[in-house]
């Protein structure tokens, strides 16, 4: 806004400053328990003003207030009652006007809610309903100025809804250009300080844009027409000035020429915030301040001389609170009310009084003092929403002001009785009270960590285990009392108790960060963990193809990459409190490509030194640099090694070849790895030159007798130099006086024919090309060719040193015999035979070589007690020499080998029964045993009772050891002896216990791809007992043994086989392998195929006719098997074992656990013990019975997975056969 005044000539000038105006309307809380009233209070309104645009196609207004009861609403328009046209709902006073009906609604409204306790209202609501804005028409006529005179083209712009922007465009919408000349004023007019002849145009439009409406007008073009005349100097001045939100100020200077123009403040300076527009012609100060109230002055000058013109600023403001608006009061009858409205403005604002929207009338206890309303011994009538409104011509502000006059006792309002907190956390425990006069709380608690606040609520800090129970509060006034008890819980609380620990990956691969934490478990329901990664939270998602995955207390991070680097927080959260943890995670990565090559020559073309810039080394520093190069003559587009450089250096000096183009490149190494290559460089190209060096490994060696031949490493194809490579080769016989011999060859081998054998020559080879000679060459010496020795060693002599160990000596040949490199000496022997059995022929050959010259040799490796024959030759590269003359000698007897197995079975109360194989190797004449046997303390494992005894005999296998103590641990440690001594014990464990063995018959199988199913019989007496099924794999040899099963079962399933596979079982009666089983015997699963296969072919009446006469037959082939049996031929086997004792009976391993693993030392599988009877006299002579009983039973498996024997020295087979006699017979 502008206030212009005419003083004296002079223009004054007033400027307004608008500030923001904001209305509040301070509500009273009194909570609506019951029936109890409460004034209304507005809690939302439209703000002014309500802008109508054409293109809406309605507009709300709104008005919401809340009391009790619920207020009713009415509006007045500019002052005068107004009914809405449009209610938006019944429960609140809004209203929608419509598109078509905008032009009539175009107004000031107030919105009035009232209730039986008073009326609220709002501010001013004004509804300004925006025209489409037009240029007036108007005769344009043309302009006609003479050069160097001033032009005005007037725009008169139309008003519109701001903001509205002016331009000068031409017809085609080009923008008429503007300078220091030509100016574009703040009215929109356009001002040319002289007029130019280029400026002569007719189409000068002014243009006037409205972006909120979205409307363009533009008014009639002009006609400029400048003539030409003599330039004159020529002064005017016009001004403008602008103002909201900034303060703009312009003048326009008509001068020829275009003058220079400068602002000052008088008497003060420009502030910091004025800034410079139109070419300097316009001075703009924002975020206007009182401070910039004063005269400024505008000077132009130019040759023609100067001028001035000056503004008056003043700076006003439309009104505003001085600190907040006045509160609505509760309050006692008979109290004093003061409502103080505080309100500062420029000019000063008028205060209008209201109550219940109604203008406040005067009474001898009910005044207005200045600023404030005096409510003198107040009653229930005073009780009302007054209105404190202040105005200047620049706004005006509203406040509504509840005042509540009444008595009334405490009223407990908080509705939360539980409190919950953390350890070492702060509560509050709230007690909202509503009472007039304002209630007292009774404070019961004391202590630095207790602190009740004004509003009446109780604060503990940090909480204590301690602190957990029952608190009480307690309101009263003159109008009674009231309670609440609040119960507080004090949890424990939620922590990280292992944190991410800072962690370096290398890319590509997996990133794990632990975060274990615990929380009370009365909260677990609502614990969570979160991860975030340098402040962001990280998405997780389910998903297997998701880069992040949380799991078992762990943030995993799937193919890491440079861009994971960052610091992460896990935070483990519940609904009272968190806890939080960071770890930095590092990337480690192979270094990027050097940059930036360049190549120096230095003394030589071939001696160049390369530089570069390293790249990053992503976190993991650069131990070294590798140089590649490629060359275009022989291997192109083949990279080559050529030099490495330490990693803290970024050059490197090259020795090239010559006559060949380079292309160099460079890569980083660091621990990761090696990284990319950079970009080669140019191509360099050396200039050829004499090779650098001569060959290297000269090889000298003899094929033939008679002849050298004589090769070396040839030069590679870089290290030529040049073209036309050649080697001169040159040679004399040493020591001996002779002229040199020199060959030049291109290939890279020369031989020297008909030379004497095995003599030494001085060698030499030097390279050459057509540019040169190399370096001078070394001397290497060499031998012609060699042929076989032709001396044998003499004098040969043996040492026996022990059993097994022969020392060997002889006189060397002599070295011209040797014609050639002395390779060694070749010792043969054989062993012709032994000495236990002296008809028998071994020729048993071995031999060693021994290099190098020497005269003795240590032998080892024999067989103790055996008879030997031993020669002895020299050898060379060539071969092998005579032999020497034999020498005959015997080995002495030695100790036996281990025995094969030692097994403990049929254990009684007091004795075990031992049996054994005899050692494979007796190295000497068998004498005997030597057993010695320990008690076990079954606890700590500790020997505590060592006995042996001597057992006499070459052929005693077995033994029945007497007066053990029954219910312990022994083990048992058997050694076969000579008269030399005893061999290496092995050693077997067993417990002394009696027992009761399950005496069954009828056991028979059925078997299916994956299932087994044992079934037996018991006798009747024996329906009780206990025993175990074990199986064992026979691929894999490892033994899986059931729970205990009682024998009145009758099966037993085992499941989870494999198709196909040959399965051993056992019964037992105790779950110990080393104890002898009821029965062994082995069956095959089936392959799926022809269980399905048989399955269908049973169905068939045919199929099962065949099947059953099978099986007729096979019983009466049984039956008198059975019976051919009984008549003598279990006497016969037990003559027949008596005579060759079965020395593999069974022998387990006394673990208890439900997988074994087969070992040498195990029995023969397929074995069986045997029970003719229930008692305790089990008889061994019947278990060996059932070893050798089927011994000539074929082993074949069958479809139906029946038992199939499989033994072996010698096989047994296992049958099953029904009893006989009283007594069941079992296998």
């Amino acid at each position: 806004q502008r206030l212009l005044k005419t003083t004296g000539g002079v223009m004054s000038l007033q400027l307004i400053l608008l500030l923001a105006l904001t209305s509040r309307a301070a509500g009273l809380s009194i909570p609506l328990e019951g029936e109890m009233p409460q004034p209304p209070t507005i809690i939302s309104h439209t703000s002014s003003p309500v802008i109508a645009f054409p293109y809406d196609s309605s507009v709300s207004i709104r008005c919401e207030a809340t009391g009790n009861p619920p207020p009713e609403y009415r509006w007045t328009k500019d002052g005068q009652d107004f009914t809405p046209p449009q209610p938006t709902t019944t429960k609140t006073g809004s209203f929608v006007v419509y598109n078509k009906q905008f032009a009539q609604f175009q107004g000031k409204y107030r919105c009035f809610a009232s209730n039986t306790m008073g009326t609220a209202m709002t501010e001013e609501i004004e509804l300004i309903v925006s025209s489409v804005p037009k240029f007036p028409k108007e005769a344009i006529t043309s302009i006609v100025v003479n050069e160097g005179d001033p032009i005005i083209l007037k725009c008169n712009p139309p008003e519109g809804l701001p903001p509205r922007q002016i331009h000068w465009m031409s017809v085609d919408l080009q923008h008429i250009e503007q300078d220091e000349r030509v100016t574009m004023g703040i009215d929109g007019n356009l001002y040319f300080a002289n007029a130019l002849q280029n400026d002569s145009r007719q189409d000068y439009c002014c243009v006037a844009a409205f972006a909120r409406i979205r409307t363009i007008a533009q008014k009639t073009p002009m006609i400029v027409e400048v003539k030409r005349s003599n330039l004159r100097y020529y002064k005017h001045v016009l001004s403008h000035l602008s103002v909201v939100p900034a303060l703009n100020m312009s003048t326009v200077f008509h001068f020829s020429p275009t003058p220079q123009i400068e602002w000052m403040k008088m008497g003060g300076s420009l502030a910091e915030r004025a800034q410079f527009d139109k070419f300097g012609k316009m001075l703009i100060i924002s975020n206007i301040e009182e401070s910039d109230e004063g005269k400024y002055m505008c000077k132009a000058k130019n040759p023609a001389g100067e001028a001035a013109h000056y503004f008056d600023v003043i700076v006003e403001e439309p009104p505003k609170w001085l600190t907040e608006p006045p509160r609505s009061q509760l309050t006692v009858i008979g109290t004093e009310v003061h409502i103080k409205c505080s309100v500062s403005g420029k000019p000063p604002p008028v205060i209008t009084w209201r109550k219940n929207g109604e203008i406040f009338r005067v009474s001898p206890s009910n005044y207005v003092l200045d600023d404030t309303v005096e409510l003198h011994n107040a009653s229930p009538e005073d009780s009302a929403v007054y209105q404190c409104e202040a105005s200047n011509q620049h706004g005006s502000i509203l406040a509504n002001v509840n005042i509540m006059v009444m008595n009334m006792a405490p009223l407990i309002l908080t509705k939360n009785h539980q409190y919950d907190v953390v350890e070492g956390g702060d509560i509050i425990l709230n007690c909202s009270v509503f009472g007039s006069p304002s209630p007292e709380t009774l404070q019961t608690t004391e202590g630095e960590r207790y602190v009740l606040h004004q509003n009446k609520s109780l604060q503990i800090f940090r909480a204590e285990k301690d602190d957990s129970g029952q608190y009480v509060c307690v309101a009263s006034n003159s109008e009674g009392r009231s309670g609440l008890t609040a119960v507080l819980d004090v949890k424990d609380r939620t922590k990280i108790f292992n944190p991410p620990q800072d962690v370096q990956v290398v890319s590509g691969t997996a990133a794990q960060l632990m975060c274990k934490a615990e929380c009370d478990k009365s909260l677990q329901d609502t614990f969570e963990v979160m991860w975030m990664k340098d402040g962001d939270e990280i998405p997780l998602s389910s998903k297997e193809t998701s880069k992040y995955s949380v799991g078992e207390d762990m943030l995993q991070i799937m193919n890491v990459g440079l861009s994971d680097q960052g610091m992460y927080t896990c935070i483990v959260r519940t609904s009272l409190d968190e806890d939080k943890a960071t770890a930095l995670l590092t990337v480690l990565d192979v270094p990027d490509a050097p940059t930036n090559l360049e190549l120096l020559v230095l003394k030589s073309p071939k001696n160049v030194r390369l530089s570069w810039i390293p790249g990053s080394d992503h976190n993991s520093s650069i131990t070294e640099f590798i140089v590649e190069y490629e060359e275009s003559q022989w291997e192109p587009g083949r990279w080559k090694h050529l030099q490495k450089v330490p990693g803290n250096q970024a050059t490197a000096e090259l020795v090239l070849h010559g006559h060949l183009n380079y292309q160099f490149r460079v890569y980083a190494v660091n621990t990761v790895g090696p990284g990319p290559p950079s970009e080669p460089t140019e191509t360099y190209k050396t200039p050829p030159a004499a090779p650098d060096r001569n060959p290297e490994n000269i090889k000298i060696q003899g094929h033939l007798p008679h002849q050298m031949d004589i090769s070396w490493e040839p030069l590679l194809p870089i290290e030529h130099n040049g073209p036309g490579l050649e080697y001169k080769v040159k040679y004399r016989r040493l020591g001996v006086g002779d002229e040199w011999k020199e060959h030049l060859v291109k290939r890279h081998s020369f031989v020297v024919r008909n030379t004497s054998t095995f003599v030494p020559y001085e060698i030499t080879i030097q390279s050459r090309n057509s540019h040169g000679w190399g370096p001078e060459p070394k001397v290497v010496t060499g031998y012609s060719g060699e042929d076989v020795p032709t001396a044998a060693p003499q004098d040969v002599a043996v040492e026996v040193i022990n059993t097994t160990v022969l020392r060997v000596s002889w006189t060397p040949v002599p070295p011209a015999t040797v014609r050639g490199h002395l390779g060694g000496y070749d010792v043969h022997w054989v062993r012709k035979r032994s000495l236990l059995n002296l008809n028998r022929s071994l020729d048993e050959r071995q031999s060693l070589s021994f290099p190098g010259k020497r005269s003795h040799a240590f032998v080892p490796g024999l067989e103790p007690f055996s008879e030997y024959r031993l020669t002895v030759n020299v050898f060379n590269k060539k071969g092998k020499g005579p032999n020497s003359d034999p020498v005959t000698f015997n080995t002495p007897e030695g100790v036996p080998k281990q025995v094969p197995i030692l097994t403990a079975s049929n254990s009684q109360k007091d004795s075990v029964f031992l049996v054994w194989g005899p050692p494979p190797e007796t190295n000497g004449i068998l004498t005997g045993y030597l057993l010695q046997y320990h008690l076990i303390n079954e606890t700590t494992l500790e020997v505590v009772d060592s006995q042996e005894m001597n057992i006499t005999g070459a052929d005693t296998t077995q033994w029945q050891l007497q007066s053990l103590e029954e219910h312990s641990l022994y083990r048992f440690d058997l050694s076969a002896c000579t008269r030399v001594g005893c061999g290496p014990s092995r050693a077997q464990e067993s417990y002394i216990a009696t027992q009761t063995v399950p005496a069954l018959f009828n056991i028979s199988s059925d078997v299916s791809d994956t299932f087994a199913k044992i079934s037996w019989t018991a006798r009747e007496e024996q329906q009780d007992l206990q025993l175990y099924v074990a199986y064992m794999n026979n691929r894999d040899g490892n033994w899986r043994i059931s729970e205990a099963v009682n024998t009145s079962q009758s099966f037993h399933i085992i499941d989870g086989l494999k198709p196909g596979t040959v399965y051993t079982v056992r019964l037992m009666a105790k779950r110990l392998l080393d104890n002898g089983s009821i029965f062994e015997g082995v069956f095959q699963t089936r392959m799926k195929g022809v269980a399905s296969t048989q399955r269908n072919l049973s169905s068939q009446g045919w199929f099962i006719g065949t099947m059953c006469a099978v099986a007729l037959l096979t019983l009466v082939v049984l039956i008198a098997c059975f019976v051919r049996r009984n008549k003598g031929g279990k006497y016969a086997v037990k003559e027949k074992e008596d005579l060759h004792p079965d020395v593999e009976s069974p022998g387990m391993n006394d673990d208890t656990f439900c997988e074994y693993s087969d070992s040498e030392e195990k029995p023969l599988k397929g074995s069986s013990a045997c029970s003719l009877t229930g008692n305790d006299a089990i008889g061994d002579g019947v278990s060996r019975d059932s070893l050798v009983d089927y011994a000539d039973g074929g082993g074949e498996f069958s479809e139906d997975g029946s038992f199939i024997g499989e033994y072996s020295r010698p096989k047994h087979r296992g049958s099953v056969s029904e009893p006989s006699g009283p007594g069941p017979v079992t296998a």
